[in-house]
């Protein structure tokens, strides 16, 4: 008993010593750095735009320095005085994807992205990591901040906003804020009717109903001129809030947004750690990047609420897909190059898959043959991150293969689990 005492006692201790780091070095709103990210296949470029102080932060207090590992990008965030790095988080974006895409080898591209983080007491330098051939992180991007300065433009926030689920305080929650697309001004009831049904539907599947009482989720209304989502393999252009269409890369069903900042201005009516956007079509179809942004169709009869649990993993973790074929993408996972994603392994380094690892049974081989008798295994399946040779998946079918009702496999499950325990601390 007294060793219980003692341990509770020293984490206590812990979490304090952390909640008091956030608040040496930071405010609780957001500040949002705006750039330009550039380049072509082989080469890639960021420029400063602006700088915005947000009113909310909803991140952790304690989890102020991400090591999970993940992600394409990262944000590091370091107190100019002392060197200290007081912040960092990894993420995606869309450019890398189109990087990878035959489009790039041919021309150049710009994308506006922006990052954020806890506002700054004192000058920090923000710095921006990308990931290179080879797996590893290099700098490639480096701005100061002053938090005094006069150019730091104080957003307007105004927009219509509702609850659709509360836990909690932000901080130590997963809050979700759902954003529309392509519903216009008549379409209010029908946006929060929509979000209500994607809330219902995700915590239908483990381990997200474990965790419900983990997540907030707000909505925000801004409505477009014109409902539906623009689709331009049938020529048909929209009005829309967001810009976002089918066909991104040349995938029919692959319905994205361009430009990032323009979800960022509304979802910053509320405090989120992530972003969902809803869109107005009955046309099957989404997309999510880790740590960036996701999106799915509200009318489709049938896949409506898997769709959105399929893009959510990628959303919140970044799982990577584990089936095969279906993008125009040729490099997102280069050969001699283990993947970062937690469920695929080139078995090049398949030890750093420790919880993946640890659920392999001793008399499981691997590879493992995808066969009726290992259908509940956790294994290493040949096929998966758009190949069918040389990369592996966990599990014969997972929620991140196809649109089953058998939900995540155990190692999904896990990765699942301790990033909501990472964004709640």
């Amino acid at each position: 008993m007294k060793k219980l005492l003692y341990i509770a006692f020293f984490a206590m201790l812990s979490l304090s010593s952390y909640a008091e780091g956030f608040d040496k070095y930071f405010e609780p709103k957001t500040l949002r750095l705006d750039y330009i990210h550039a380049g072509n296949h082989d080469t890639e470029s960021y420029y400063f735009q602006s700088l915005k102080e947000e009113p909310y932060f909803a991140g952790s207090r304690t989890s102020l320095i991400d090591d999970n590992n993940l992600g394409m990008q990262y944000l590091k965030v370091f107190d100019k005085q002392s060197g200290e790095m007081i912040y960092s988080r990894g993420f995606c974006v869309l450019f890398t994807e189109w990087a990878g895409t035959p489009e790039a080898k041919e021309i150049y591209k710009a994308y506006p992205e922006s990052v954020v983080m806890p506002f700054p007491k004192n000058e920090v330098r923000v710095e921006i990591h990308s990931r290179n051939n080879k797996g590893e992180f290099t700098k490639k991007f480096e701005h100061d901040v002053d938090p005094s300065s006069v150019y730091i433009e104080k957003k307007r926030y105004d927009l219509p906003q509702f609850e659709v689920r509360y836990s909690g305080a932000a901080e130590s929650k997963v809050d979700i804020v759902f954003i529309p697309e392509g519903y216009n001004e008549d379409e209010y009831e029908k946006f929060k009717n929509d979000c209500i049904n994607f809330e219902s539907q995700m915590f239908v599947f483990s381990p997200l109903k474990e965790n419900a009482d983990n997540f907030n989720i707000r909505g925000v209304w801004a409505p477009s001129q014109e409902n539906g989502i623009s689709n331009p393999g049938e020529h048909e252009w929209k009005r829309t809030t967001l810009d976002a269409k089918f066909y991104t890369f040349g995938s029919e069903r692959y319905q994205m947004v361009d430009d990032f900042q323009k979800v960022r201005d509304i979802a910053g009516n509320v405090p989120y750690d992530l972003i969902y956007i809803i869109s107005n079509t009955k046309k099957y179809g989404g997309g999510a990047i880790y740590n960036f942004y996701g999106i799915s169709s509200a009318g489709h009869p049938t896949q409506t609420g898997k769709v959105f649990v399929h893009e959510f993993g990628h959303l919140l973790l970044g799982l990577g897909d584990e089936y095969e074929g279906g993008t125009a993408v040729e490099s997102l996972y280069p050969s001699g190059v283990e993947p970062w994603e937690v469920n695929l392994t080139r078995l090049i380094d398949f030890d750093k898959k420790a919880y993946w690892k640890e659920l392999v049974g001793k008399s499981t081989p691997i590879p493992t043959k995808a066969t009726d008798a290992n259908k509940n295994v956790v294994g290493v399946y040949e096929g998966g991150g758009y190949v069918s040779k040389g990369i592996y998946r966990p599990w014969i079918n997972c929620m991140m293969r196809t649109l089953t009702d058998d939900g995540f496999c155990p190692v999904c499950n896990n990765g699942i689990n301790e990033m909501i325990t990472f964004i709640c601390k």
